[in-house]
């Protein structure tokens, strides 16, 4: 098949080179000159405008969107609509928000176009891996993208899939990531209870490496772990600074909207939130509150 492929960060390039490598044809944008000269290869075309990567596919044209989510998102629609055709394809593979593509599925609708939400997890590895694509859309149009879809996942019949309707498959994303924060929390903490036990002088790699053969623990982010510790077992160097793409704050903001509780996700969005804090204003009020009703020490900075 032939598609546009508009973002050419590092996923979205990846993407398109395991695309091309299976037989598909991309013609890829990217506003940076140096991302469209680095995804040169066979099978991926880059072009120097949406109008020319447009003009390029044949009809009905496909578009898959790896842009930031958010206002990015909108304003490559804005610049492509007026240009696609009633039965064109518009995908975001991107880490929307679920709500964000329904409102933008019933935009193209109005205009005749198709909208498919695409919640992609693979990360770096996928290029190799496949991705797991949870797909939201018209039974139908996600039935006509399977060549795609089967081209990118770990297997043509495994790790992907449409759940829904519109927004369904960011949806499905978001509580996937919510639950990756959760499980990434308790490995941070076991392992550092292990790392704090300095009489039984562990080794943490070696633990890890044991938990990935039969435990039931063992996991791909487990295999991960592993391979940092085998790094840098001490973490030097890092700072205690963890990001999020706000997919778990979401996560949390629709548990408590569905009066679900979630208190393993919430607090460890609480934990990267905390992670963050250079110079805690409430750990210091802490310390004076005990040493106000205590006299307990405190440490002066």
């Amino acid at each position: 098949m032939e598609l546009g492929m508009i973002g050419l960060g590092r996923m979205g390039a990846n993407m398109a080179r395991r695309l091309a490598r299976q037989g598909h044809q991309i013609t890829a944008f990217d506003p940076s000159p140096e991302a469209r000269a680095q995804a040169q290869a066979p099978g991926i075309g880059p072009v120097g405008s949406l109008s020319e990567l447009i003009a390029a596919l044949p009809s009905p044209r496909i578009l898959w969107l790896m842009v930031p989510s958010g206002q990015p998102v909108d304003s490559t629609l804005d610049q492509i609509l007026p240009a696609l055709a009633a039965g064109d394809i518009v995908i975001d593979g991107g880490n929307s928000n679920y709500k964000d593509s329904q409102r933008r599925g019933a935009r193209l609708a109005e205009l005749g176009l198709h909208f498919v939400d695409c919640g992609t997890s693979g990360g770096i590895w996928g290029l190799e891996e496949g991705y797991s694509m949870m797909i939201g859309g018209a039974p139908e149009v996600v039935e006509s993208l399977r060549p795609i879809f089967a081209s990118l996942a770990p297997s043509p019949t495994s790790g992907w899939g449409r759940v829904g309707p519109v927004g369904a498959g960011h949806f499905t994303k978001m509580i996937h990531n919510g639950i990756e924060y959760g499980m990434m929390e308790a490995y941070a903490e076991g392992f550092a209870i292990l790392h704090h036990k300095r009489e039984f002088d562990l080794d943490l790699h070696q633990i890890s490496e044991i938990w990935r053969e039969g435990s039931v623990i063992r996991s791909w982010l487990l295999d991960l772990t592993a391979a940092a510790l085998e790094k840098d077992p001490g973490m030097t160097g890092l700072e205690p600074w963890v990001d999020d793409s706000g997919e778990g704050r979401w996560t949390v903001a629709e548990a408590i909207a569905l009066d679900v509780p979630a208190p393993v996700i919430t607090m460890s969005l609480i934990g990267r939130l905390r992670s963050r804090d250079r110079d805690s204003y409430s750990d210091k009020l802490l310390a004076a509150m005990r040493q106000q009703f205590g006299g307990h020490a405190v440490k002066k900075g």
